[in-house]
């Protein structure tokens, strides 16, 4: 198959590793790049041999006419850059959030499929080893019919310290990593039909919240509770492992610290380390989450070229942004959200 030439638009933090993270792979080659100040742009096309540098993202679509985009912008923008994309009938990749609301997203999807171009999601953290790991334990219906279970992000990582921004977000633990966490909770789990959510500051000096606990209903019938917090001072501080506790009619399941993964049944207990590959390019503070890129973006490629089903399609993530989102409506009520009704 021939390769695939594609551009990416922003060159932020995050961008340095999509863009290392898409050289692991064949069969995929960034021909340009877009960042609003320019400068940014070139000093990464600088570093990694990038031919094209832009500062229009219109331009850049019409003179490289790449066969796909990486979106890796500010959230707001997400909308007109998928837009601009599907009116060129370019298919596009974009960063979570999918958008800051679900009827931006809602938009976003619809203008793909009328454009009938493919829309995928970067959700790379339902591909970290771990997970991955756990969920193919749990697949092999060792523990039985699932009743319950719980995942947790924890920790006091100073994730502000990075990522500034986020401190003026008004809305920040559940759309910052409640999207990674409730995408990841589907995959393991299914849907839910119904949740419960509150929601905390503790931090004194940001806009948003930065702790939030989560209680699924889910369609199985089991109750799943997602605890998320940048706020934990806790021993087992381990940004940015998600822990995962699950329990079963014939034993439990649980992902604890430094990915160890544990199978408890009537036959005894079953310990294995399920460590995230190596790559020389990545934060290690990060590298969990940025070589899950790897895979993330192995299985979109795949996608793209006609060789498998993508995993997070903006029709799928839209069922992630009404968990989020649905989270927001329950926290601001106290209520329990039905969610047939939000679907």
């Amino acid at each position: 198959m021939r390769e695939l030439r594609f551009a990416i638009l922003g060159t932020g933090y995050w961008s340095r590793y999509q863009l290392a993270a898409w050289r692991e792979l064949e069969g995929a080659r960034c021909v340009a790049l877009y960042n609003r100040t320019r400068a940014k742009a070139e000093r990464l096309a600088q570093e990694f041999g990038i031919p094209s540098v832009y500062d229009d993202a219109a331009l850049l679509l019409s003179e490289a006419r790449p066969d796909f985009v990486d979106i890796i912008t500010d959230v707001n923008t997400h909308r007109p850059f998928v837009e601009l994309a599907a009116a060129r009938k370019i298919p596009a990749i974009c960063q979570k959030p999918l958008a800051p609301t679900l009827a931006d997203a809602r938009a976003m999807v619809a203008a793909c499929r009328q454009a009938g171009t493919p829309l995928f999601v970067h959700e790379n953290w339902r591909w970290q080893t771990p997970l991955r790991e756990l969920k193919r334990t749990l697949d092999t219906g060792a523990v039985g019919r699932v009743f319950r279970a719980r995942m947790t992000y924890s920790n006091s990582f100073p994730v502000f310290d990075n990522q500034p921004f986020l401190r003026e977000l008004e809305q920040f633990i559940l759309t910052d990593i409640g999207t990674h966490i409730l995408d990841s909770a589907r995959m393991l789990f299914g849907e839910a039909r119904s949740l419960f959510c509150r929601t905390a500051r503790v931090h004194p000096d940001i806009r948003g919240e930065d702790v939030a606990t989560v209680m699924l209903g889910l369609a199985s019938g089991a109750t799943l509770t997602c605890e998320m917090s940048y706020a934990s001072r806790v021993e087992h501080d381990r940004f940015p492992e998600t822990y995962v506790f699950i329990e079963g009619e014939r034993g439990s399941i649980e992902l604890g610290p430094d990915c160890w993964l544990r199978l408890t049944t009537a036959d005894g207990t079953q310990a294995r380390r399920c460590p995230p590959p190596f790559y020389v390019w990545a934060d290690a503070r990060y590298a969990l989450a940025q070589t899950a890129g790897v895979a993330c973006n192995a299985n979109l490629l795949g996608a793209l070229r006609g060789a498998g089903a993508a995993e997070t399609t903006g029709e799928d993530n839209l069922k992630t942004l009404e968990l989020v989102f649905a989270s927001y409506a329950s926290a601001a009520s106290g209520q329990t959200v039905s969610l047939a009704a939000t679907a």
